[in-house]
Order: C-alpha cells, then structure tokens, then sequence
C-alpha cells in the first residue's frame, strides 16, 4: 500500500471530504494538521509548489493535490492504481 500523507486545518470541509474519500477506500494516512503550527504549512507551501490551500495531498511522497484533484482522479479510475502501487505521478 502507498504512503499518503495529508496537509489540513481542524475547520477544512474540504480536508475532511478528502480523509472520508480516503478511509472509505480503507487507505491509512498521516495527517498533517497546519493549523496552528506556521513551518509546516510552510513545508507544505514547498511541497505543494506554492500551493497555499489545504488540503494537499501527498502520494508516495509525488503531490496529487487537494480534494477537487484527488476526487477527480477517483472518477477517471487513477486512484486506485496509486494507492496500490504507489505508482508515483498521477494518471
């Protein structure tokens, strides 16, 4: 199984429809929270390639992005294969 790691904040719809989406599919995940804590949301803001919105989501260590990007590769069947695999890159 993949290693996915998840950038949010305590009040982000967003961040808990993209962790529903995820344990619906039984996926573990490291949460991130960037609440309160200003050098990981900028670790994040690094990671994300300036991308300063949560959430931002993180697979095998390559970004796929935030919930509208992660539902998106759900509907298009790229999801599974890189929650599998680990494949890397988003198909």
């Amino acid at each position: 199984m993949a290693s996915v790691e998840i950038y949010t904040t305590q009040s982000c719809p967003y961040c808990l429809w993209a962790k529903e989406l995820l344990a619906r599919k039984g996926v573990s995940f490291r949460e991130i929270d960037v609440t309160a804590d200003r050098q990981m949301r900028q670790q994040m803001v690094q990671r994300a390639n300036g991308r300063t919105t949560v959430p931002q989501i993180f697979i095998d260590g390559a970004h796929v992005g935030g919930c509208d990007e992660l539902y998106a590769l759900e509907e298009r069947g790229g999801l599974d294969p890189l929650l599998t695999t680990g494949a890397g890159q988003p198909a």
